[in-house]
């Protein structure tokens, strides 16, 4: 996920206690997450759009490093300048950055070093939050904290991908795959109408969640419930990667070039379809959510199905009026669950949140008013609104505190390594 963040007017200020508190707890379960891991996962970086994992490591500290520690702590000493040099991700006017696709050749730092420097920024952080006070080092520390909590589902993706190479299949964490019957699919209808689109100032949020705006929507109906494995076997069953007539240029040329015949980490065997888990190998759940899919893919299927991809401002609307609950990473599964009834509503749109990302009809383009933020931190989003496609509602590897009904996730529209998926809409 590009990181485009930055705290609105109405971000928590909070007392230094209460964010130190919050600070330990997040950096405490970005380790966790990493428990059982051996050093040579560490290092690892399969392709250049992921990360090894002692760089997600070692860059949300030079991020408290670089905007809390320096400017704020007057005694603070870096473990290693050079650090600044290694760990910069794309801020320009910070400093120069260590090329991207090159970070799997960095053997040191060592990782127990690493572990070293997040100590010592640790510790630093814990001397500043006795010191400092006041709406700006608490805006930073929000945003430090979104920005780790960012990291932590970049982790679980690039983990997967990064072991996904292997053609030992490691286990990150013994899961075992459940099947079950999923919800049978319903629509639910929105009136549309004038709607209020954006963050709304309670809270923290990232930049390109504003201005709050009005947008006029068509009457537009949602599927109740995210696109499974079975219906996206349908698709595969049907030809649907070999028909030109439901692909986009670009997107038919992407699946060409990636060899698409299925969802990433999907492989046939004598067995049938096999998809890879950071539970390791194992049986595709046709109950549960297709999942690693690119955007041309979810683009595809939705025709092939007579229907189409909601819009943001659709799906915003939709999810604006109901509660943040679903499978994010505190459930501890990592992939993607069946949709079940909540609320005992009949109709309901059930796995809004959690599970997948789902993926909008939108191109990513910043909202009416938009202005990039001054100084280093307005490097965040401004310069990333072209080429990408908006995706809305977490996924099972997103932490619940961090997701909201504005937030906008973004990818290119060929990306197929996060867990994006798909839900249906159509026309009022």
């Amino acid at each position: 996920m590009h990181l485009t963040a930055m705290p609105g007017a109405g971000a928590p200020t909070g007392e230094g206690r209460s964010l130190a508190s919050r600070y330990r707890e997040v950096r405490s379960l970005t380790e966790a997450l990493c428990a059982t891991l051996v050093p040579e996962d560490f290092v690892i970086q399969a392709m250049p759009d992921v990360s090894p994992t002692k760089w997600h490591l070692a860059h949300v500290s030079w991020f408290f490093e670089t905007f809390l520690l320096k400017p704020f702590l007057p005694s603070y000493r870096p473990i290693d300048p050079r650090y600044e040099y290694l760990f910069n991700s794309y801020y320009n006017t910070v400093g120069p950055q260590f090329s991207r696709p090159n970070r799997g050749h960095l053997s040191r730092p060592t990782v127990a070093e690493v572990f070293a420097y997040r100590a010592h920024v640790d510790d630093g952080m814990a001397a500043l939050f006795e010191l400092a006070n006041g709406p700006e080092f608490a805006d930073r520390v929000e945003l430090g904290l979104n920005h780790e909590q960012q990291h932590q589902e970049l982790l679980l993706t690039d983990i997967k991908f990064n072991l996904s190479v292997n053609p030992l299949r490691p286990v990150f964490q013994a899961n075992p795959s459940s099947h079950s019957t999923p919800l049978p699919p319903q629509w639910v209808r929105f009136s549309g109408g004038i709607q209020s689109i954006g963050h709304d100032g309670n809270g923290f949020s990232f930049d390109n969640e504003g201005p709050r705006h009005e947008v006029l929507l068509a009457p537009f109906q949602m599927a109740s419930r995210l696109v499974t494995n079975a219906e996206f076997l349908e698709f595969i069953a049907d030809g649907g990667y070999e028909r030109p007539e439901l692909w986009l240029s670009a997107g038919r040329a992407s699946a060409q070039t990636q060899g698409g015949e299925a969802p990433r980490y999907w492989e046939r065997s004598d067995d049938g379809w096999q998809n890879f888990t950071l539970g390791g190998m194992q049986p595709v759940d046709l109950a549960a959510p297709v999942c690693h899919v690119s955007y041309y893919e979810a683009d595809a299927f939705a025709r092939w199905a007579g229907e189409r991809l909601p819009t943001e401002q659709e799906w915003e609307h939709a999810a604006s009026a109901q509660p943040i609950e679903g499978n994010f990473l505190e459930s501890g599964a990592f992939h993607p669950g069946v949709a079940r009834s909540t609320n005992g509503a009949a109709i309901h749109l059930s796995q809004l949140y959690g599970d997948v990302w789902e993926w909008t009809g939108s191109a990513y383009l910043p909202y009416p008013g938009f202005r990039p933020l001054d100084g280093n931190l307005g490097e965040y989003n401004g310069k990333f609104v072209v080429n990408q496609m908006v995706l809305r509602g977490g996924s099972c590897v997103t932490p619940r505190s961090h997701i909201r009904a504005s937030y906008r996730n973004f990818f290119p529209p060929d990306a197929r390594w996060q867990f994006t998926g798909i839900r249906l809409a159509s026309d009022g």
